[in-house]
């Protein structure tokens, strides 16, 4: 691991009651089944204290191939959103497979000149990354409308609710570090260690697709990071050859630990099944002697806990803890790139 300067984060502005929230279609469609996802994750973000407004590619029927409309049409809505100064956060409807279309097309100087959270996981890993390794962006690795919000939240205990609730109210409104998240009895030590470093990471395969492109965050940002990452679907082989991948670009040598999340319907995986992710993840990392915690609730098998990239976390995971050690908004006046 190599020691070179942090980067500066660019932190979006804390949300205040009344501010507008915008649910957007960042990649895929909305099928008819989901829409009651949709208005769950609107009448979630209205108790919490906020305005919130669908975005017009968010449309019943609307779709271009497998993505709610062309690269251009979802680059131009987002770039709309990302200028507009009433508009205080996005929320992405659900992933998909469109992002990789129009990383070239995003409006880098209006995130600049007002940083704004971006929420959503598995395809818009993709622009969490991007937008970070160009700009310093904090970008949140959290739920979206249609798998999340509206569509696990309600089958997750109702404590577990309200504790999320809370949870992200704080993300999004708290100038103060969020602390521990909180852990549950899935959580395992597959090696022991603790770590402190800056969140990087996504669903895997968008990691390694991130690199391939010239928008590749530089090798130094994973310095003394934290790498999470998690999966959903093809094969356990696959997995494999996305660490390894890493490995020979050099980003396994250069982390302080590691966070992944519970795998969903991946081949190969099943319960009894030989490698386990475990037995994976520790083959590929060979004599590396990091830090990894397992079976963390991010990504596809949510409800997610927030995972902001960018900001300072620190791992133990022997005792299986995991906490954001700074904030991941700041007051207007700390809008913009802070150390």
């Amino acid at each position: 691991m190599t020691g070179t300067a942090r980067p500066q984060l660019l932190r979006p502005r804390a949300l205040r009651p009344g501010d507008l929230v915008v649910i957007a279609a960042l990649s895929g469609p909305l099928p008819t089944a989901y829409e009651p996802n949709v208005q769950r994750t609107v009448e979630l973000f209205e108790r919490i204290g906020f305005r919130v407004r669908r975005a017009p590619l968010l449309e019943l029927g609307r779709h271009h191939w497998w993505s709610a409309a062309t690269p251009a049409e979802i680059a131009a809505e987002l770039n709309g959103l990302l200028r507009d100064p009433e508009v205080r956060a996005i929320i992405a409807s659900d992933g998909g497979q469109t992002a990789l279309g129009y990383l070239d097309l995003i409006d880098v100087d209006a995130i600049k000149t007002d940083p704004k959270p971006i929420l959503g996981y598995s395809d818009i890993s993709l622009l969490h990354l991007v937008l970070h390794g160009r700009t310093g962006l904090v970008g949140f690795h959290a739920d979206m409308a249609v798998p999340g919000f509206g569509g696990q939240w309600p089958s997750a205990p109702t404590a577990r609710q309200a504790e999320l609730e809370q949870l992200y109210c704080r993300l999004l409104t708290g100038t103060a570090a969020i602390g521990a998240l909180p852990a549950s009895p899935s959580w395992e030590c597959w090696r022991p260690g603790r770590a402190e470093g800056p969140l990087i990471g996504g669903v895997i395969n968008r990691i390694v697709l991130a690199q391939a492109t010239p928008f590749a965050l530089p090798l130094e940002r994973f310095d003394g990071a934290v790498l999470f990452w998690e999966e959903m679907g093809g094969l356990a082989s696959y997995v494999w050859s996305y660490l390894q991948v890493m490995r020979h670009c050099g980003i396994l040598d250069r982390i302080s630990g590691m966070v992944v999340g519970v795998p969903r319907e991946i081949g190969g995986l099943e319960p009894g099944a030989s490698p386990s992710l475990r037995e994976i993840v520790l083959d590929v990392l060979g004599d590396r002697d990091i830090p990894v915690l397992g079976n963390v609730e991010f990504g596809h098998a949510g409800p997610n806990l927030p995972m902001p990239v960018g900001i300072r976390a620190g791992l133990d995971a022997q005792r299986r803890t995991l906490s954001l050690l700074e904030p991941t908004v700041g007051p207007l006046a700390m809008t913009g790139p802070v150390s």
